[in-house]
């Protein structure tokens, strides 16, 4: 990591994401679009993750609202581009979790969490649940603020979106991505070990990845950095799910042709632990409703 940290102390100026935008956010509103207090857009289990993280009473979901990646394809533009939901405190967050927890759910699912990670922290020392909690990240992530994390956190739902910066600066105007990314994955890899429970994961990490439509090598790059660093060790999740929605410029879905040419891919690489999405959930309908 060639940057160095320009302030470590989270309460007054904000470095929580590797944008490091070293600002007060009580006062200002960060790259992530978002001030310090904690805005929600959707509280609610949900039956559309992995099947070890959804099982059959669901995740118990927590969509923040903003985010510090700018991708130019979200699925989730209504809520990460714009200062949407309500406001809550931890002590309000701690009561939601202890609902969701009562009412059944798998898990804690907090999604899209970097730029309010000290908050969460804040929010499960107040309360831990009994049920496994979830990081549901963009993968952008500082490798100090994972391990800040690692002792509130049992299973990591990591995106690893580009294989390379070329395409991370094209789609998402992040030109050091991986290099972020790796650093923190691995750190989340090498504490949380896989580990299951009656068919659903109590503890690791799922690397998840987007394969964007005309872009098979960048998917390629992740397949084979994940073979050759986490096999055995970490789940792979690919997921073919992509639309074009929002600002994107690329304006179709994933052809049958390179959804059969990523599956060999995975085969080639023997890669046994994976989840691959069918073709036919590039439909908008799996993307949930948000309190806006």
């Amino acid at each position: 990591m060639n940057r160095e940290i320009k302030n470590t102390d989270y309460s007054k100026l904000c470095n929580l994401c590797p944008r490091q935008c070293n600002i007060d956010r009580t006062v200002s509103k960060g790259y992530c679009k978002s001030l310090s207090d904690m805005k929600i857009c959707r509280i609610a289990p949900h039956f559309f993750e992995e099947p070890p993280i959804s099982g059959t009473n669901g995740s118990g979901t927590i969509f923040f609202s903003g985010c510090s990646l700018d991708c130019e394809f979200c699925q989730n533009y209504s809520i990460s581009k714009h200062s949407v939901g309500k406001i809550y405190s931890p002590e309000m967050l701690a009561e939601k979790i202890s609902e969701l927890e009562s009412n059944g759910v798998h898990n804690i699912n907090f999604v899209t969490p970097t730029h309010f990670s000290d908050k969460i922290i804040e929010t499960l020392k107040l309360y831990r649940p009994k049920i496994p909690v979830v990081y549901n990240t963009s993968g952008y992530e500082l490798p100090h603020v994972i391990e800040k994390l690692l002792p509130f956190i049992d299973v990591f739902l990591f995106d690893m979106k580009y294989g390379n910066d070329v395409v991370a600066k094209k789609y998402s105007k992040c030109p050091d991505y991986t290099e972020y990314c790796k650093a923190s994955l691995k750190l989340a890899i090498e504490n949380k070990p896989l580990l299951y429970d009656n068919n659903l994961l109590i503890q690791g990490v799922i690397v998840r990845h987007l394969v964007l439509p005309g872009e098979l090598s960048n998917t390629f790059e992740v397949i084979d950095y994940f073979a050759d660093n986490f096999l055995g060790s970490a789940c792979l999740s690919v997921m073919s799910q992509f639309v074009p929605v929002y600002k994107s410029t690329i304006n179709r879905t994933l052809k049958p042709l390179e959804y059969k040419l990523v599956i060999n891919k995975i085969i080639e690489r023997n890669i046994e632990d994976c989840f691959i999405q069918e073709l036919s959930s590039a439909n908008e309908s799996y993307i949930p409703e948000f309190e806006i």
